[in-house]
Formats: structure tokens, sequence, C-alpha cells
């Protein structure tokens, strides 16, 4: 079957589960077929019409299976109808015969993708000089970075003294515990012997596990893990509590380790 049919057969499956959103590929910068270096991004400018407070993320794919080593927009809510920026760039060497364009929103919440795009990309996993954007990519690129400040400025217009206080002390345990899990190991190392050095340091390893995968994760899905401040107290907890337990057995044995 060609590609175009494919595409198009997909986005009018796709519809029903889309509402009346309408996309479509206009541009891309570099132009295609394109050769890119090592985290270099293809920008895509996404028309859209009928979005009803729609993310918009660009994820690339070979012979049917999504491109693990790439990095991927993230994406304002688009509401009507306008032109929306999204991107993708390759870690490694890789190849790309197909970006999909995967849509997030509406009431109830729901994502799907909305639009197959074949096109030819390769990466050479090598870094080098990237070239010049495309100024579309250079006006869109402002533009949602002024829509991003006057967002965060609203925000903070509507966020009360009380809110603001609970959300630094919130932020502040976060990154209370996260230390813990951080400084406690390379006191440990430091200080202590035996058996308790070993399993102080065992926090280390496990935090940076889990802020790794976030990074990763985010990195292809920004919304992979939107609560990752619990996931972090979550696991930061669990090395608070054992710190607390190793100085009890060192306190009872006397400060000897």
């Amino acid at each position: 079957m060609p590609r175009w049919l494919a595409a198009a057969l997909f986005a009018f499956a796709a519809f029903d589960a889309t509402a009346e959103l309408q996309l479509r590929i206009a541009e891309t910068s570099p132009a295609l077929p394109a050769v890119l270096t090592a985290d270099e991004p293809i920008f895509l400018r996404i028309e859209f019409s009928g979005a009803e407070k729609s993310n918009l993320w660009a994820r690339p794919y070979y012979r049917g299976e999504p491109v693990m080593q790439a990095k991927t927009n993230t994406s304002l809510q688009h509401v009507g109808s306008g032109s929306a920026l999204a991107w993708f760039s390759l870690d490694r060497e890789s190849q790309v015969d197909e970006v999909r364009i995967r849509t997030g929103g509406g009431s109830p919440y729901r994502e799907t993708d909305v639009l197959r795009f074949p096109l030819e990309v390769r990466g050479t996993g090598q870094h080098g000089e990237q070239r010049p954007r495309a100024q579309w990519v250079t006006d869109l690129t402002r533009e949602n970075e002024i829509i991003r400040r006057e967002l965060r400025s609203e925000e903070r217009s509507r966020n009360s003294p009380l809110d603001m206080v609970i959300f630094s002390g919130f932020g502040l345990l976060v990154m209370g515990f996260l230390a813990v899990n951080v400084v406690g190991p390379l006191w440990a190392m430091w200080k202590w012997r035996g058996a308790l050095r070993v399993i102080g340091i065992l926090p280390l390893p496990v935090m940076a596990f889990v802020v790794g995968r976030i990074i990763v994760d985010t990195s292809h899905d920004p919304t992979s893990h939107n609560l990752w401040p619990f996931e972090i107290l979550m696991v930061g907890g669990g090395g608070v509590a054992l710190y607390f337990l190793l100085g009890v057995i060192r306190r009872v044995r006397g400060g000897s380790a």
C-alpha cells in the first residue's frame, strides 16, 4: 500500500477519536530528505484547526517501531486553528521513515496518534555544526516563549500567599530528600566503615536510577512523569528512614561503625 494512502486511512480512522482536530505538516527545517548530526533537531510546522486545548508532539518511527534514541518536543495547549512547532532529534546513528503526531487534551483527557507523515531522515550519531534554522522556526519559537512567559505570570498571579508558601515548602522538601540521598552516601563513604558503610551507600545508586529514568522517559514523552516530585519523595523518604535507622544503630553502638 502506498505510504500516502496509509497515512490518509490512518488520519480518517483517528478522526472520531480526535473530534474535529485536523492537522497537516506544512514545512520541515531542514528540508527533506535530511541528514542530522547528533542532537540536531528537525522542525515541523504543523497547521491545525479544531483544536480543543490539544497538545501536539512529534514521535519518530522506523519500520513501524518507535526510534528510542531520540528527543522530542514539549507542547503548549493549542486552541482553535493556527501553526504549531514540533521537532525531534536523534542521539545516535539511526534512521526515521515516519513521524507520528500525537495529541492529548480535551474533556475527558485522552491521547492518540492523529497523523502519520512519511519522511526520510538519517542521524549520523556524530557531533557537528548545526545548520541555521528557517525563519519560521525562529518566529514560532519566539511566539511560544512569549506565551509561556504569559502563562507563568498568570499562574503566579492566581496563587495566594498561602499557596506560594505551601508550594515553596513542598519544593524544599523534595530538594531536601534528594540532598539527603546524595550527601548521606558520600558521608557514609567518608566516615563509616564495615557493613554500615556499604548499606549507607545504597540510596545513591537508587536515587540516581530514579532521576535518570525520569530524565530519559520525559525526553521521549513529556507526560510520562507528571508526578515526578512524588517519585523523588517516595524514594527519598526511604533513604531518609534508612539513615535514621543507621543513626540509631550507631548511637546504640556508641558511635562506632
